[in-house]
């Protein structure tokens, strides 16, 4: 292209009228935000059960102490590490053990690391832990992980057994995601999405249930 024609076309360029574009609109709320308590309830038992998870719902605390009962009795537990989180620390899990003849561990109990994860890993026939939220749209689980509440008593144990209140159910990720990293202060460790047992694809393309972590995953839904 010559430099005249060139020059010409940038000239046209320059002096065309601009065009205003109009502002984003809002993005429209999510219908999911306006769902009851009961059908997040039920949403989020459907979506956790397809992925192979077990719900069950309960009152109260006697009725969460009963059904752990029922639970160690059918599952054959002999020892159980928990967590000591906001959840699980006021149902007092040590006296509970000794009605059920089941041995309570917490982390806090092993002197060091290589014995609790000794322990966590081949002593231990269930993890027992709180949940900060269960998201309806996908069944999961979201765990904050901090003293209270180490990570491997989750991860590590063929069975994980959650207890939720049931005011802890939202209905998408974001929500949970606002209500962890929005205050941008005592921010978790870590933060864990858990929805249902564990599961892989490596190994030819089979998928497969419990390889890196639990086989399976009981919830009690609290409330």
């Amino acid at each position: 292209m010559e430099q005249g024609a060139r020059d010409e076309i940038l000239s046209r360029l320059r002096s065309a009228p601009r065009e205003t574009i109009p502002p984003r609109p809002d993005r429209p709320a999510l219908k999911e935000l306006s769902l009851t308590r009961e059908k997040l309830i039920e949403i989020f038992s459907k979506n956790l059960e397809q992925e192979t998870g077990v719900v069950h719902r309960v009152k109260d605390r006697d009725g969460a102490l009963e059904k752990l009962s029922q639970i160690a009795k059918e599952e054959g537990l002999k020892k159980v590490m928990i967590a000591t989180d906001d959840v699980v620390a006021p149902l007092n899990l040590a006296d509970w053990g000794k009605r059920n003849n089941v041995g309570i561990m917490n982390p806090s109990d092993f002197g060091s690391r290589d014995s609790y994860v000794d322990a966590v890993f081949a002593e231990a026939d269930a993890g027992i832990t709180g949940a900060d939220f269960a998201i309806a749209e996908s069944g999961t689980l979201g765990l904050t992980h901090h003293r209270d509440r180490a990570r491997l008593v989750s991860l590590a144990p063929i069975l994980h057994i959650a207890l939720v209140p049931v005011e802890r159910i939202v209905a998408v990720y974001e929500q949970a995601i606002e209500k962890v990293f929005g205050k941008k202060e005592n921010l978790p460790s870590q933060f864990c999405f858990v929805t249902g047992p564990s599961m892989t694809g490596d190994i030819r393309g089979i998928p497969f249930k419990g390889m890196h972590g639990p086989r399976k995953v009981i919830v009690i839904l609290m409330g």
